[in-house]
């Protein structure tokens, strides 16, 4: 294991180079988390062998934990109750039936392209279903884009991490060794049920508590103690389910952050503001600990295989998912192929392969390095076609509104 000093100098040293360059990566297709993680790369096992990380080291599984812990919290904190009042049958349709059709197809190329069993196939759908806006910032971000699809597609990646959390914990349970009888039922029980009460409890208990000082003038805190507050909740929420029946602690996480940034709005968006940072840190050391322990033989060792499995995710599970959950809506085609086309994977599914690699699982490996293959064309794909999508879109409104603004034609003329 490389020393904590080596790996936090490298850090160090990456961030600075990120800050600098990241004007140029903006105007490339290329983002800070490709530099990242082809950083990772060339400093850990498939480079020079400065980064060295064992997978299943008690490191990368805390370090997993950390990430999702933080990152799920912020997910749930940002989940737009009035949006979803309003536009709700868009994003749903899209979590609801896109996401499993999504994991299905994908299980179903993986089975038939790599022989995988069925287990290991839809641990893999799991992982390669939830997406990230991260990768495709211009298209969440640009007021060229119509906001309802701004908007859908922002809440979609920020629910679909939770809602794939669940199936990625269950299979992964399942592949366990040595071997042990899944069962299910207790797995629902115990995990998911648990966690969920947990996490309503917690989250309605943060909130009580904030709402009641903030009405007292009691909690006149800066931005950055409310933020400290909802780190406070997200760990808080993780840590009880370990106290009494164990229920899983990271779903407990994402429920407590959806009812705290419902029932107390106001600290969700001190959250936002005040922790990206801390976010942004965390995420770009799971790209770097992603990337050191990737290897061109893990990536390309399974052949063309490997490669029809990831361009089968993004060209036919998502587009024919996308299209199937909004078939019969009011939104029309091109849009909804823009939507279909920009489901790009990113730190989620870096983060759940990261949590799969670490635990006794006999295809851990082999899943990890299907995600990790999968991200990087995802990182180069999605890149590329950003700022060209945008762009289309906008020119697309253009041509749009002097039709729209054009008087209909008189009974006389016609």
């Amino acid at each position: 294991m490389t020393s904590f000093a080596t790996a936090t100098g490298i850090l160090g040293a990456l961030l600075v180079a990120g800050a600098l360059l990241s004007g140029l990566a903006g105007r490339s297709v290329l983002s800070l988390t490709a530099v990242f993680v082809v950083a990772g790369f060339v400093l850990g096992h498939g480079g020079f062998g400065v980064l060295q990380i064992a997978p299943r080291s008690a490191f990368v599984s805390d370090l997993a934990n950390v990430a999702l812990i933080v990152i799920l919290f912020r997910d749930g904190l940002e989940v737009d109750a009035g949006f979803l009042q309003r536009d709700w049958h868009v994003p749903v349709r899209k979590l609801v039936i896109a996401m499993p059709v999504t994991a299905v197809i994908v299980a179903a190329v993986a089975r038939v392209v790599l022989g995988l069993g069925w287990t290991e196939s839809f641990l893999l759908g799991a992982l390669l279903s939830p997406t990230d806006p991260v990768l495709s910032s211009g298209v969440v971000t640009d007021a060229r884009v119509p906001a309802l699809i701004r908007h859908s597609l922002n809440v979609e990646s920020g629910l679909n991490d939770g809602l794939a959390l669940p199936a990625v914990l269950a299979f992964a349970t399942a592949l366990e060794i040595p071997s042990t009888h899944f069962e299910w039922w207790r797995f629902v029980t115990q995990d998911v049920l648990l966690g969920f009460a947990y996490g309503l409890v917690c989250g309605a208990v943060a909130a009580i508590g904030f709402n009641w000082a903030a009405r007292r003038d009691l909690a006149v805190m800066a931005g950055h103690q409310r933020s400290l507050y909802g780190l406070g909740v997200a760990f808080t929420s993780y840590a009880v389910t370990f106290l009494g029946p164990h229920g899983n602690g990271l779903i407990a996480v994402f429920v407590a952050a959806i009812v705290l940034g419902i029932r107390a709005p106001g600290l969700a968006v001190d959250f936002g503001e005040r922790s990206a940072e801390l976010v942004e840190i965390v995420k770009l050391g799971i790209f770097v600990v992603f990337g050191s322990l990737l290897t061109l033989h893990g990536l390309f060792g399974h052949g063309w295989g490997a490669l029809v499995v990831v361009l089968a995710t993004l060209f036919l599970a998502r587009p024919v998912a996308v299209f199937l959950a909004l078939a019969g809506s009011e939104i029309d085609r091109s849009s909804i192929a823009f939507m279909a086309w920009f489901g790009p994977k990113g730190v989620a599914t870096m983060t759940f392969s990261l949590l799969v690699l670490s635990e006794p699982i006999l295809a851990g490996p082999r899943l990890f390095n299907l995600a990790a293959l999968a991200v990087f064309v995802s990182i180069v794909l999605h890149g590329a076609t950003d700022s060209l999508a945008v762009g289309w879109f906008a020119r697309r409104s253009a041509e749009a509104l002097p039709a729209a603004r054009a008087p209909a034609p008189s009974a006389a003329g016609e």
